[in-house]
């Protein structure tokens, strides 16, 4: 071995493809929005989905059983080509005779121009749409499901579709000519959405730009035209408790291009002479709101909806569940000890209880949803939480110092701060190097309390205290606003744990469970996408996210768990300490027609026993430009690209960790097979975001042997650095040369040569990574 340079033999197969061009440049479908939303059982729905990349989309899916879904017509906005050729048809049609068929012919053309105008500024990204007939069987589970679309270039992003109970109408969007004197057209316009609804029922709709004349030339676009507004008439009766629940955000949680990052509705009810009688734009933190109020006399009543900001985007959908409905505000306790029968409390609305008995953890530890059901209307649903801790209730203290209950731990303790400014104080013993963890859940089980946690001493001093403590796992969440604390106790003695509402707030509703016990180090993961598409023979990068819990900072491995078959997960180790690793997932040559389950499973060792986690799917979203949030899905869906023939690595004959040194640099070679057909040249292999100081420093392509060499510098790279390192393959695609014309004019200069196209191609499996020594 030459001194700095150390051979790897590592060798991976690269198989080219037919047309990689073709493939490189095909995408699969995006899914942005669907129109309703869902529906209610026993019923068929016409369903139309917003998005992007479309028209190839021949089949859906959606999660559950009792749903099937028929694929029908697509439709893209006009191209400026085509509205030209509008104009000059139009242009010829006022030459000929004046005919009622030429005059009925030309205000259909100019329709059809004015709708182009109003929406040329929509977003690429909304402009498509795709028809389908959505069956729901009777039986079908109702709540949220997601409906994914497929094409031959793959898998689309799961969106939100829900079945319900109650009667489903969808908003009028009808469009209305202007016309002159003449009953030529003049424009169009959308007139305020004012339909009449019998409760109780759902209504499906959308706040779009407000359309009225198409903007002028060079003027607005209408999509950045103010918000429409959405107006319903009902009959009520006096004495009615009338709940109107309006799910958006809950449909589309975080939009990339918006502020603040979701459609932020409101509610406004009126009485028939217009007086405002309330309004909300929330509920409690939640940004999609909530509005309760007993009617006062019989007679007409307005619910009104628009954006708070006065927006309107095609995608801001909603579903406006209104009526006597049930809807629980609040539980009591937030949760219980799994095994033991707990008599949870229910204060809300048209509720056919004040309790409900129910064994917790009856169908495994964590938190599960409550709901009830009133008249055949099923209610909300509320988290409440299932542990295997002892438990026990907040309660004033019988002995001991006043407003001080004693506990002993390890405890979990459901309390609530019962009126504004109040707080709970827990007297525990510990003894001097004991590891203590105190943890609040409230935000993440619905509450409205914004905790603070203190541990003091028995002086009285501040050991130490946490307002807000981020958990990744809380995928909606924009506040984390839990409380949690870890430390060693510094002597033996009595402490106090304080808990408040940091904003001094209370109230029934201000739930908590507080956790007091030694660390229980354990882990979560979330994979992403939740939609996978492999094409065949080929290798993809998924995201693996850990969420370590009390400290545990050790090795995770990964793996596949019960298949799919035919498909090989490389990279499989989550390195000790780190939060987010890149795998990949390399498919066989098979074809798979419909989409299959995918799981991937993480093991580590901790406390001498082994864990096992599956991850939960998980899409990987931008908020307002800016923010990513790690959204759970309900299922982990894989793919295989159909149609085409580019087959990437498939076989690493030595995947050890490849040990990279400071200072010193690694040759790894691989065999390429280059496309059998298409003008590919130029051939790269470059890192996808390697870590501080690994860098790809050279690399070298003859024929089909192709080598990189990867260099550890020494100021950047730190030891004990462990990961995988993903490299991409990418080639230039020669354009072909333009065709010449039969005669050229005499002062036409030559064309000059199409500047090459960087196609990326595929990637390699992950190759692991250690760096190690001085």
């Amino acid at each position: 071995m030459r001194k700095g340079i150390r051979r790897l033999g590592i060798l991976a197969l690269v198989q080219g493809m037919a047309l990689a061009a073709v493939w490189a440049q095909a995408n699969p479908p995006h899914a942005a929005y669907t129109l309703p939303a869902g529906g209610r059982r026993g019923t068929t729905v016409e369903v139309t989905v917003g998005g992007q990349f479309l028209g190839a989309v021949d089949k859906a899916f959606v999660s559950g059983a009792g749903l099937s879904v028929k694929v029908g017509a697509y439709a893209r906005p006009m191209q400026g080509i085509e509205a030209q050729q509008l104009r000059d048809k139009v242009q010829e049609l006022q030459k000929k005779t004046a005919t009622p068929e030429t005059r009925r012919e030309i205000d259909d053309i100019r329709l059809r121009l004015l709708m182009f105008a109003a929406g040329r500024g929509a977003s690429p990204v909304l402009a498509e749409t795709r028809a389908l007939t959505v069956t729901i069987d009777a039986a079908a589970e109702t709540g949220r499901h997601e409906l994914r679309l497929a094409s031959a270039q793959g898998l689309s992003n799961p969106i939100a579709f829900y079945v319900g109970r109650l009667p489903e109408i969808l908003e009028n969007e009808a469009v209305e000519r202007k016309t002159g004197p003449n009953g030529a057209l003049q424009g169009i316009f959308q007139p305020p959405t004012n339909q009449e609804i019998v409760l109780p029922v759902v209504v499906n709709g959308r706040i779009k730009p407000r359309l009225e004349q198409p903007p002028a030339a060079g003027g607005q676009p209408a999509s950045y035209a103010p918000g429409e507004v959405d107006r319903y008439r009902f009959q009520a009766r006096r004495g009615q408790r009338l709940v109107a629940s309006l799910a958006a955000r809950d449909i589309t949680p975080y939009l990339a291009d918006a502020v603040p990052g979701w459609f932020q509705a409101a509610l406004t009810l009126y009485d028939a002479q217009g007086l405002e009688l309330a309004y909300v734009d929330d509920y409690r933190f939640h940004p999609d709101p909530v509005l309760f109020y007993e009617i006062p006399a019989d007679g007409e009543y307005v619910i009104e909806v628009k954006d708070a900001l006065y927006r309107g985007r095609e995608d801001f959908v909603y579903r406006l569940s209104i009526g006597e409905l049930p809807f629980i505000t609040g539980v009591f306790p937030l949760g219980g000890r799994s095994g033991t029968a707990i008599d949870f409390q229910l204060t809300g609305w048209n509720l056919p209880a004040k309790t409900v008995k129910l064994d917790p953890g009856d169908r495994g530890l964590g938190v599960r949803q409550l709901s009830v059901a009133a008249g055949g209307l099923e209610s909300n649903s509320v988290p409440i939480a299932a542990g295997d801790l002892p438990e026990t209730t907040e309660r004033d203290p019988q002995n001991g110092a006043a407003g001080v209950q004693r506990i002993s731990w390890p405890v979990v303790i459901n309390g609530r701060i019962d009126k504004p400014g109040a707080r709970d104080v827990f007297r525990f013993d510990g003894r001097a190097g004991d590891v203590l963890v105190a943890e609040v859940t409230a935000r993440r089980l619905d509450s409205p309390l914004d905790s603070i946690l203190k541990l003091t001493d028995a002086t009285g001093k501040l050991i130490a205290s946490n307002d807000d403590y981020e958990d990744k796992g809380a995928g909606l969440e924009t506040h984390h606003a839990d409380s949690y604390i870890r430390i060693a106790l510094p002597e033996t003695g009595a402490y106090d744990l304080t808990l408040a509402d940091v904003q001094g707030k209370g109230g029934l509703e201000y739930a908590y469970r507080l956790r007091v016990s030694a660390p229980r180090p354990d882990f979560e993961l979330r994979a992403s996408p939740s939609s996978v598409t492999v094409p065949s023979g080929m290798t993809v990068v998924l995201s693996v996210c850990a969420l370590r819990r009390d400290g545990f900072e050790g090795d995770i491995r990964l793996g596949l768990a019960g298949g799919p078959p035919g498909f090989r997960l490389d990279g499989g180790l989550m390195p000790a300490g780190l939060s987010v690793v890149k795998v990949t997932l390399t498919a066989s040559r098979a074809q798979i027609e419909a989409p299959l389950d995918l799981a991937i499973e993480g093991r580590a060792e901790i406390d001498d026993r082994e864990v096992r986690h599956l991850a939960v799917p998980a899409e990987d979203m931008m908020q307002a430009f800016a923010y990513r949030q790690l959204v759970p899905s309900l299922e982990f869906k894989v793919a295989m690209r159909r149609g085409g023939a580019f087959r990437a690595p498939v076989e690493m004959e030595n995947p050890r960790i490849v040990e990279m040194r400071p200072g010193e640099a690694v040759r790894v070679r691989f065999r390429l097979l280059r496309p059998a057909r298409g003008q590919m040249d130029n051939f790269r292999l470059e890192l996808s975001e390697p870590p501080d100081g690994i860098e790809l420093a050279g690399q070298s392509i003859a024929g089909d042997e192709a080598t990189i060499v990867l260099t550890c510098d020494p100021g950047k790279a730190k030891p004990g650095t462990r990961g995988n390192l993903i490299v991409n393959i990418s080639a230039e695609r020669i354009p072909a040369p333009p065709v010449k014309a039969a005669k050229a004019a005499p002062a036409a200069k030559p064309a000059a040569p199409a500047a090459p196209q960087r196609i990326l191609l595929g990637v390699l499996p992950a190759i692991p990574f250690a760096i190690v020594g001085k």
